[in-house]
């Protein structure tokens, strides 16, 4: 059974920092692209940002640039997010992501967009107090 579990949400202030972790378990994903996603409380679930399979291509949400920092472990299975300079309008429920479909080439896909992903955790509350 393929499992994506997150972990390392929790409280802060702004301006602080938090670190989440995302370890899958199941099969590898050091083929495949993975991202991170949140949604907050009446809001639909928003891109914050993927990367390629090896590490060499990352995207942000415009929101995220220069803040938020994506990578990965595949050694561990592991995608990361470190966050920084955190505002209270990040606060929200981020979710791990995983493409399903192997593709260890420069010209694959990294997708922005929540239905081009597979295999989703369970996700991890951040909150972030004014």
């Amino acid at each position: 059974q393929v499992q994506l579990v997150e972990s390392g949400g929790g409280l802060v202030q702004a301006g602080g920092s938090l670190s989440l972790s995302c370890a899958a378990s199941g099969r590898t994903f050091s083929r495949n692209a993975m991202g991170w996603f949140r949604q907050a409380p009446g809001k639909e679930r928003e891109f914050v940002a993927a990367i390629s399979w090896r590490g060499y291509r990352k995207y942000y949400a415009d929101s995220v640039k220069g803040r938020f920092t994506i990578s990965r472990d595949n050694a561990k299975n592991t995608v990361y997010l470190q966050m920084d300079s955190l505002k209270p309008e990040d606060t929200a429920i981020y979710y791990c992501a995983a493409v399903a479909a192997d593709c260890p080439g420069y010209g694959c896909n990294v997708p922005s967009i929540h239905t081009e992903y597979d295999y989703w955790g369970q996700g991890t509350q951040v909150t972030v107090s004014s």
